[in-house]
């Protein structure tokens, strides 16, 4: 009976011991992560990284922008009034991250954590007619700040809130109050969170369809340009060669006078 209460307990000791050791590796995973933001050419654009078994899984390159309104006394201390508080992204963030099979998480903490921002990407599968293919999307986005912090709030009423979005692409971070609107702004985005085959290395990027817009807006008077300057070209062409073979014809006289004078 002691034999059997020994193994049982020596079974869950090794379960403890198992558990213990996913807890720290993953813990130890997380912590591999770097700020690379100084190698960007644009000062307001952040880029950061998150390494497992030392091999990039998460690169996330985006300039980020919140404005967040807040209440202060009016002058005469019985009302309240509304103002915004434009807060960015700074360099030299502390950052956070790990990486799933699935789920991927990339966490960045700013004056001295004050402002926390938080992006959860979840990969799924589809079926379709060229056969399986694999997605991802940015499932949860959640922005935490504290209003007692000076630098952007000035004479704050209350403390910070907690607000997030569970939509796939949004900007706008709802909370209880909807007049409270926070609105997130993101700028330079190049995201990859899953499946990067090279170190440091986005795969071909997917580009949206803004930017694909905008850049046929941007070609689109260039080849009119082009077609419009072809068209000039083929005209005079053949005008001239036209006016060079009417040349070349005898000319019939419309004076019926001057028929005499002919044979």
């Amino acid at each position: 009976m002691d034999l059997r209460r020994r193994a049982l307990l020596g079974v869950d000791g090794l379960r403890v011991l198992l558990m213990l050791f996913h807890t720290v590796t993953r813990i130890m995973a997380e912590q591999e992560v770097e700020n690379l933001s100084g190698l960007s050419t644009n000062p307001e654009k952040d880029i950061f990284v998150v390494r497992e078994n030392g091999t990039t899984c998460l690169m996330a390159e985006f300039a980020a922008k919140f404005i967040v309104p807040y209440d202060v006394w009016a002058s005469n201390y019985v009302d309240l009034i509304t103002e915004q508080a434009d807060i960015s992204l700074t360099r030299g963030a502390e950052v956070k991250g790990h990486c799933g099979h699935d789920e991927s998480e990339l966490q960045v903490f700013w004056v001295d954590r004050a402002y926390a921002l938080k992006m959860l990407f979840l990969k799924e599968s589809h079926n379709t007619s060229k056969g399986p293919e694999a997605t991802w999307k940015l499932s949860k986005v959640q922005f935490v700040y504290d209003s007692s912090e000076k630098t952007h709030f000035k004479d704050a009423v209350s403390a910070g809130k907690s607000y997030e979005c569970q939509a796939q692409q949004t900007i706008s971070l709802a909370s209880s109050d909807p007049q409270k609107t926070v609105t997130m702004i993101l700028s330079a985005v190049h995201i990859q969170p899953f499946d990067i085959i090279s170190d440091f290395v986005f795969s071909e990027e997917h580009k949206c369809p803004v930017d694909e817009r905008e850049q046929l807006e941007e070609t689109l008077p260039l080849i009119l340009g082009l077609i419009l300057g072809l068209v000039i070209v083929v005209t005079l062409v053949i005008y001239h060669i036209h006016h060079k073979m009417t040349a070349n014809q005898v000319q019939i006289p419309r004076d019926r006078s001057q028929y005499k004078h002919m044979g």
